[in-house]
């Protein structure tokens, strides 16, 4: 079923806004960083935060093609250039080396694109690319996001997510909880981000990893029959708690928010393997079910991606790494605030420390149903576990049927 978006809410009163802020203490993924204006000699002044006061018309439907279908699936032209390509974990996360971001030619960007649809994400270090040629290799994977709530840098390019803290905002673990913090970026748009990137220009000697979790590799550990169920559920993203956070601290939502229905199973359009498709951060509640089967769905959804390390990669940020993921899934980052095939999630153990990033965060398609996939190609949606052990040569037999359990009985 193709996703649909849902009605917008409306803006709330100032003196509503404030009475409820003075109740309610919001959860800090959900909140901006305050604007420090005390720069000193620091070089990165221009990409700090700031919070324009302006206005976007609601998104539109824009047309998508991912790159990652025109690469070559050897992907030579990329991988012959590096010096060094390691896989970190069996299910997610590859490191190159020995390649220059700025010098890719369009077939090595076609075969990124490809690389990350399939690794999920994949980390560069030591990349001099500035935030101006980072915007102009995030534009040939889609059109860029601009994202509602969370600043842009003081240069004005609004195009740029920035991610900065610290050692004025402690963060309060009162709060939020760490499940909290796994998500993946804006699924509640209509067409959430597909190959983003993510630079670190300042950051900790110690501490602000990000982790990410592959959607592919939860899909891939769930029983046949729960997995055909997941297949034909719908789910509501929200953004309301982002806006809510920025008209608590009295800054502007710049683009009213939205409710999105997604599929809770997608479909990757360049791999065609399928992935779990909801986040603690922006994943509300399952359509069309009780909320009691809701909620435990959902909760055992987001404990596994928050909790099970088979599906998770950690990386150490360096000043000038970049890492390249497939929003798709899911993340967990170390910002302060809000990585689906890739989920990510947040350490906050740099405080009080100074990290600063710049995210640039292009449009995907909207998301495909396993069903919608399935009819439109004419192609098998594949689970991505069983197609990795195919091309090594492995068959693994698949049990479709529930097993009857043999009764016994009591030797007393």
């Amino acid at each position: 079923m193709a996703p649909v978006a849902t009605s917008e809410r409306p803006q709330e009163s100032a003196p509503a806004v404030v009475k409820a802020a003075a109740q309610k203490v919001f959860n800090p993924f959900y909140s901006p960083p305050s604007t420090d204006d005390n720069d000193g000699d620091y070089p990165h002044a221009d990409l700090k935060p700031s919070f324009p006061n302006i206005t976007w018309e609601p998104l539109k439907e824009l047309e998508v093609v991912d790159r990652g279908l025109s690469a070559d699936p050897e992907k030579k032209s990329l991988l012959s250039a590096a010096t060094k390509v390691k896989h970190l974990t069996p299910a997610i996360g590859t490191e190159i080396e020995g390649i220059d971001l700025r010098q890719l030619s369009d077939s090595q960007k076609d075969e990124l694109a490809l690389l990350v649809a399939e690794r999920v994400v994949v980390f560069f270090r030591d990349q001099e690319i500035n935030i101006h040629e980072q915007l102009e290799l995030a534009r040939h994977f889609g059109p860029l996001h601009k994202h509602a709530t969370t600043p842009i840098p003081r240069n004005g390019l609004d195009e740029v997510h920035v991610v900065y803290n610290d050692a004025s905002r402690r963060p309060d673990p009162t709060s939020f909880s760490k499940l909290e913090l796994w998500h993946s970026d804006v699924t509640y748009e209509l067409q959430p981000p597909s190959t983003t990137s993510l630079k670190v220009i300042t950051g900790p000697e110690v501490g602000g990893d990000t982790l990410w979790s592959s959607g592919y590799a939860l899909y891939s550990s769930l029983s046949p029959g729960f997995q055909t169920y997941l297949e034909g559920l719908t789910a509501v993203h929200s953004a309301a708690a982002q806006a809510d956070g920025n008209r608590a601290a009295g800054l502007p939502v710049r683009r009213h928010e939205v409710e999105t229905v997604h599929p809770v199973v997608r479909v990757h359009p360049v791999t065609g393997w399928k992935s779990v498709y909801v986040n603690p951060g922006f994943t509300r509640r399952i359509a069309g079910v009780p909320k009691a089967e809701s909620d435990a769905i959902l909760t055992f959804l987001f404990h596994q991606i928050g909790e099970n390390p088979d599906f998770q990669v950690r990386f150490k940020w360096e000043v000038n790494s970049i890492a390249f993921w497939d929003n798709r899934g899911w993340r967990s980052s170390m910002l302060i605030y809000r990585v689906q095939v890739a989920t990510h999630s947040a350490t906050f153990d740099f405080w009080p420390a100074t990290r600063h990033a710049l995210r640039a965060t292009p449009h995907g398609e909207r998301p495909i149903s396993v069903e919608d996939y399935e009819r439109t190609t004419g192609k098998e949606a594949k689970d991505r576990q069983l197609e990795i052990w195919k091309q090594q040569g492995i068959t693994v037999p698949v049990n479709t049927k529930p097993k009857t359990a043999k009764a016994r009985g009591y030797n007393d």
